[in-house]
């Protein structure tokens, strides 16, 4: 994922520009700091106070010259034309948030007006076209069974949320002025491993596969997660 986004960035902007980027659901606030210490300029946005409380407090030790390049805000990515105007990042993130969203389109598209032309729209969202996937691997056949025919699922916190379907996305986008440039599944061999387990002694060779996978037909169809990049025109 992070190989994805770099690949992205380098490609679309000029060596050593230092980039705009907002990261909307930043979480624990791992990319976004990873960014800033790139040298780029980057401004967080976050509801969970738990997860706020995480980011700052790893912001706190990182030395003054990244300090200074991050900003953390408290709220709700749907909220972003409150906090900004039009056009006023080169890049923006939104990874893990969607499928916590009823509608999603109203946010993409406030996403969208976020970024100056040319600006890059990086989405992670949950596969809907391959939900059977995981209980079918798992075993669980009712499970796999029902998920054909629904783009609702439950995560691995018990949680109700919704898958998105690539074709409906790249309709989104090109709609919004974002067209898809690119895609990649993720997490196409590891769906199934348990949380927490063990990094094993291959872990580059997995992550090549993973890499490899996640940029060829058919397997990157069948990834768990699907990161899609669109383009501001």
């Amino acid at each position: 994922m992070a190989r994805q986004l770099e690949e992205q960035i380098s490609g679309r902007f000029p060596v050593g520009q230092r980039l705009r980027i907002l990261d909307v659901g930043m979480g624990q606030g791992t990319q976004a700091l990873r960014l800033a210490r790139a040298g780029h300029r980057v401004t967080g946005i976050e509801q969970d106070p738990t997860m706020i409380g995480t980011a700052r407090a790893a912001l706190a030790a990182e030395p003054e010259g990244i300090r200074e390049r991050m900003r953390i805000i408290e709220g709700d990515g749907r909220d972003t034309g409150v906090h900004f105007l039009p056009g006023s990042f080169d890049v923006v993130l939104c990874h893990g948030v969607l499928m916590y969203v009823e509608e999603p389109d109203p946010l993409v598209a406030g996403l969208a007006r976020m970024l100056a032309p040319g600006g890059l729209l990086s989405l992670l969202v949950r596969n809907g076209d391959a939900l059977a996937m995981r209980p079918g691997l798992s075993g669980d056949w009712s499970g796999a069974l029902a998920a054909f025919d629904t783009t609702l699922y439950t995560n691995r916190l018990g949680l109700d949320v919704r898958a998105d379907r690539l074709e409906t996305l790249t309709a989104t986008l090109a709609g919004i002025g974002a067209p898809l440039h690119t895609w990649y599944g993720v997490r196409v061999f590891t769906d199934t491993a348990a949380d927490g387990a063990p990094i094993p002694p291959d872990v580059d060779l997995l992550l090549d596969a993973e890499e490899r996978a996640g940029r060829t037909d058919p397997y990157r169809r069948v990834a768990a997660l699907l990161h899609l990049c669109g383009v501001r025109g």
